[in-house]
């Protein structure tokens, strides 16, 4: 049996764009020669205007980009993205904007009068890079924490050696984290040679980014019990104990929300980030509490390098994780986590 299509493109699609269009299954892709200005979607009699954009990869902060060339637009006229890849959080983004997209894994996000197609496509196949040419550094590690390094002064005009310092990292990957925020158009640039400096271009995108990005590997956690009469008190109490026993430490999660912002309610889990300088054995036993295996209500997590402890803060006599470690925790936390992230950011972050 033939199939139909699913979509048309008819139009002076470019070789960019055609290239793509072409490896995406139930995508049509007709290229109109002469006076033809337009790009047309096709859906049955159904047709729309649109402008194609073309982009190999399209992250979150492509998204953004994407996000603020759809608004100069004629309201007539929408914004179609085609790329090779693309990440969950970018389809999610151009969805809540409005703006359609295809790739070439085989996800199709069209949203249109009398036009909705939306189809799953494949997992993305790692970025292939010529033997000469460096990756562009992931915003994970200390390459995150030179980006929160950033978010926390996005007025600042920053120098390699300022970044390298402050985010305690080598100039080098300092050097690395600027070309790929220059890349993904999210600083913007000022002089030459030892008189460049940087600054972040747009901080919301620059988040977002963070917050896909960043990845904790070969995090050693366990979990203990402690009896609490007040779980706001609970987070208090273990970080004096902590502190007490000489072992540097965090507070992430809701309790580390709780006292940056008076939204969260629930704190069924205490959260800590502990630096792997301590054992957790004895870090359990510092805080007063009882290694188990269900049930527990305290949780203590190491990683290599304690990035998580970048940039931490005295709130109310509580160690806690920076607002924008803070955020990410949030988001990966199922326990009503993408909520209180959001409303941290709303409240507290404020872009």
């Amino acid at each position: 049996m033939k199939m139909h299509p699913i979509v048309n493109i008819k139009g002076p699609v470019d070789q960019a764009s055609l290239t793509i269009l072409r490896d995406v299954p139930g995508v049509t892709t007709e290229v109109v020669l002469g006076n033809h200005p337009n790009v047309i979607v096709c859906a049955g009699s159904i047709r729309h205007v649109v402008e194609i954009k073309a982009q190999a990869a399209i992250n979150t902060a492509k998204a953004h980009q994407l996000i603020k060339s759809a608004k100069a637009l004629p309201p007539e006229t929408h914004l179609l993205a085609v790329a090779r890849t693309s990440t969950e959080e970018a389809r999610r983004l151009l969805q809540e904007a409005g703006i359609g997209l295809i790739d070439a894994q085989g996800n199709i996000r069209i949203d249109l009068p009398g036009i909705f197609i939306w189809t799953e496509g494949r997992l993305a196949r790692p970025e292939r890079h010529g033997d000469n040419v460096d990756p562009p550094v992931k915003l994970t590690g200390k390459a995150g924490v030179a980006a929160q390094a950033l978010l926390r002064e996005p007025q600042r005009w920053w120098r390699v050696a300022d970044l390298a310092t402050t985010a305690e990292v080598s100039p080098a990957l300092a050097h690395r984290v600027f070309s790929r925020l220059e890349r993904d158009g999210l600083i913007t640039v000022d002089g030459a040679g030892p008189k460049r400096v940087r600054r972040v271009s747009d901080a919301t995108a620059l988040l977002d980014l963070l917050a896909e990005e960043l990845q904790d590997r070969r995090v050693k956690q366990v979990r203990a019990f402690r009896l609490a009469r007040d779980a706001r008190a609970h987070a208090r109490i273990l970080s004096d104990q902590l502190t007490d026993a000489g072992c540097d430490h965090a507070v992430t999660g809701p309790a580390g929300a709780a006292r940056l912002a008076p939204f969260v309610t629930s704190i069924p889990v205490v959260d800590i980030w502990i630096t792997e300088a301590a054992d957790l054995d004895l870090a359990v036993q510092a805080a007063g509490a009882e290694p188990v295996v269900e049930g527990h209500n305290i949780l203590l997590k190491q990683e290599p390098g304690d990035t998580p402890l970048a940039f931490r803060l005295n709130v109310e006599g509580v160690w806690t994780v920076n607002p924008f470690r803070l955020y990410c925790d949030l988001r990966r936390d199922p326990r009503r986590g993408k909520e209180q992230a959001d409303r941290l950011r709303q409240e507290v972050i404020r872009f």
